[in-house]
């Protein structure tokens, strides 16, 4: 005869309808003793009420939203691991070419690295003739825009006054472009508004 009352999992067994040789003893106590019971009826009852309520079916797409609104949170390396493997092809012979560009690109940037870090006095050298051509070739172009665009006057104006004279004639310039935008907005405004 167990002299203590019945744990809340040895009531599931009984509820559950278990059999063995565990649950003999755990109903022989029900017999005996009236407050667990009282407590295995009221359980009953409970699990009986719960049967009857109506089984309700989620709509289609409840995983869905419930989904849309939880926030997952996915590790750096992951997201980068899946968007390189959305970005590798899936064919093997696309991949073997990827791979071989890859691996020549890959040498042709190593060893100009070399070679920059071996003659960089070279380097240094090409460099200054190539930005010396690009500045004469931009100051050309535009030395003849401006001359086909304004006329020799313009041009003689620029030279003599220099840097000051190109950086006071763009936002004289700049300055006229924005006063005709805002001109032609207040008009389009005041012409909206009478219609």
């Amino acid at each position: 005869m167990q002299h203590r009352h019945l744990l809340p999992n040895e009531f599931d067994l009984l509820l559950d309808g278990e059999a063995g040789f565990g649950v003999v003893p755990l109903r022989a106590h029900i017999d005996e003793c009236r407050a667990c019971a009282a407590q295995l009826a009221e359980a009953r009852m409970v699990c009986d009420a719960l049967e009857a309520l109506p089984h309700f079916a989620p709509t289609p797409r409840f995983v869905e939203k419930v989904m849309a609104q939880v926030q997952v949170v996915e590790p750096w390396h992951v997201a980068v691991f899946d968007t390189a493997q959305r970005l590798l092809p899936r064919s093997r012979p696309v991949r073997l070419v990827m791979a071989a560009t890859a691996v020549l690109a890959a040498t042709t940037l190593s060893a100009s690295a070399v070679w920059l870090a071996l003659r960089a006095d070279a380097a240094l050298y090409f460099l200054n003739i190539l930005v010396d051509r690009a500045r004469t070739a931009l100051v050309n172009g535009v030395g003849a825009f401006i001359g086909e665009t304004f006329g020799s006057g313009a041009l003689d104006a620029i030279r003599s006054s220099g840097l000051a004279g190109i950086a006071v004639g763009a936002a004289v310039m700049l300055a006229a472009v924005g006063g005709a935008t805002l001109g032609f907005r207040a008009l389009a405004t005041a012409s909206r508004n009478r219609r």
